[in-house]
């Protein structure tokens, strides 16, 4: 199977539940959930925790997608890495910042704020979990559930970008 092909395909249409419906119809038909809801039980639970994180967590717009879009450059996740793109541009980061996060923390001029994120979730792909020094620098800008939800959400992302990668989703454009 040539490595561009998806392992698991979307589901066609009309084979769509009432929550892929309700979903796709403030989404669009995104392959990550056409393909996700051929196990609509995981999907129903895994969709309300990702929406949680996604809009109506604790975090700043711009810290959590500097978290994410770290997370699918550290997974090599294309898929991911094209959704939050947008959705990037949208929380207030620039084309500037987003490519400078390809890159070592120090190649680009970060603000203390930022480069701690980044550093966040390098440690916390590198180590599977975070320095005391990140920890207590963490701690002096952010109170305990954002702290929690961080952590929460880079591992989360670093969850989608595993299945993203093994069912090979392809972004909406490569069909």
């Amino acid at each position: 199977m040539p490595a561009d092909t998806p392992r698991i395909g979307p589901l066609p249409e009309d084979q769509w539940d009432d929550v892929l419906k309700t979903v796709v119809a403030n989404t669009g038909p995104l392959n990550i959930f056409t393909t996700l809801d051929r196990h609509p039980d995981l999907f129903k639970s895994w969709i309300g925790f990702g929406s949680m994180l996604l809009m109506k967590g604790t975090l700043s717009g711009r810290v959590r997608e500097l978290a994410i879009l770290r997370t699918a450059h550290n997974r090599s996740c294309a898929y991911e890495w094209k959704h939050h793109h947008r959705i990037g541009l949208d929380a207030g980061l620039t084309e500037v910042e987003i490519a400078a996060l390809r890159l070592d923390p120090g190649d680009h001029s970060w603000s203390d704020e930022d480069r701690l994120v980044i550093v966040t979730a390098d440690e916390l792909h590198e180590r599977g979990t975070v320095t005391d020094a990140t920890w207590a620098a963490l701690a002096e800008r952010h109170d305990e559930r954002e702290l929690i939800e961080l952590v929460i959400l880079i591992g989360h992302y670093h969850m989608v970008a595993f299945a993203l990668n093994a069912l090979r989703v392809q972004t909406e454009e490569d069909h």
